[in-house]
C-alpha cells in the first residue's frame, strides 16, 4: 500500500505561495451542509474570496435538502456577523430522481463503498465544472472534514479532475487534521445548528431507519 499523502501540509504550502503572491484568489467551495462547513470556512475565508456551491441532489428527501440548506444559510449569516466573512452562495436546481440514476447500480454497496465513491466524484465533478466555467482560481470540497470519508480518496478524485480543468486549480485539503472536526463541532454547538444523523442519499436514509432505536 502506498504511503499516505499529507494533504494538510500541501494546503499550508499552497497558502504560503498565495500569500507570497500578494493576491487574494477566488475559491469555489463544494459544501454538503452547515455543520461540516463550520471549521473549513474559518480556515479558508481569511485567504480566499469564497463562493459556496450547494450542489447536493443526492440528498433525500427534498425536505432534508431544504433543511440542510437553511442551516447553511444561517451559518453564513453567523460568520458574517462574528467574523466579517462575505461568503456567496450558489444553489443549483435539485433533482434527486435524475441524480439517483447514477447511484442505483450500486444500491447494495455498503456505506463508504463504491456507491459513495460514485457520489463523491459526481458532485465534485459537477462543482469543478462550474468553477472552471465561471473562472474561479481554486476549487475544493468540504468532504475531507468528515471522519467517515477518506481524505486520501477525496483528494485523489480532486487531483484526477484537475487534469481536465486547466483554468481552476484544485486546493488539496484535510480539514479534519489539527482538530479541525472538533473545532467545527464547537462552532456548530455555539450556533445551535441542526446536525443530521445520516449522510444524505436515499440509501443512507433507509439504513438510518433500520438502526436499532435506543
Amino acid at each position: 500500500m502506498p504511503d499516505k499523502i499529507n494533504y494538510q501540509k500541501l494546503a499550508l504550502e499552497e497558502l504560503e505561495r498565495i500569500h507570497a503572491s500578494n493576491k487574494r484568489p477566488s475559491l469555489l467551495f463544494h459544501v454538503c451542509c452547515g455543520p461540516c462547513s463550520c471549521y473549513p470556512l474559518t480556515f479558508l475565508c481569511p485567504h480566499f474570496d469564497v463562493t459556496i456551491l450547494y450542489n447536493n441532489s443526492n440528498i433525500y428527501p427534498p425536505e432534508e435538502f431544504d433543511k440542510r440548506l437553511g442551516e447553511l444559510k444561517k451559518l453564513i449569516d453567523y460568520l458574517k456577523r462574528d467574523y466579517g466573512f462575505e461568503i456567496k452562495l450558489v444553489v443549483p436546481a435539485y433533482d434527486n430522481d435524475e441524480y439517483n440514476k447514477a447511484l442505483a447500480p450500486f444500491a447494495t454497496s455498503p456505506e463508504g463503498g463504491e456507491r459513495c465513491h460514485v457520489c463523491y466524484r459526481k458532485r465534485m465533478a459537477e462543482a469543478y465544472d462550474y468553477a472552471e466555467e465561471k473562472g474561479y482560481d481554486y476549487f475544493t470540497t468540504v468532504m475531507t472534514v468528515s471522519r467517515q470519508k477518506d481524505s486520501q480518496i477525496m483528494n485523489q478524485i480532486g487531483e484526477e479532475l484537475s487534469k481536465t480543468h486547466t483554468r481552476t486549480k484544485y486546493f488539496f485539503s484535510d480539514f479534519k487534521k489539527n482538530n479541525g472536526q472538533m473545532i467545527g463541532v464547537q462552532i456548530r454547538k455555539k450556533y445551535d445548528l441542526y446536525n443530521q444523523i445520516y449522510c444524505g442519499c436515499i440509501y443512507s436514509y433507509q439504513e438510518m431507519l433500520q438502526r436499532p432505536k435506543h
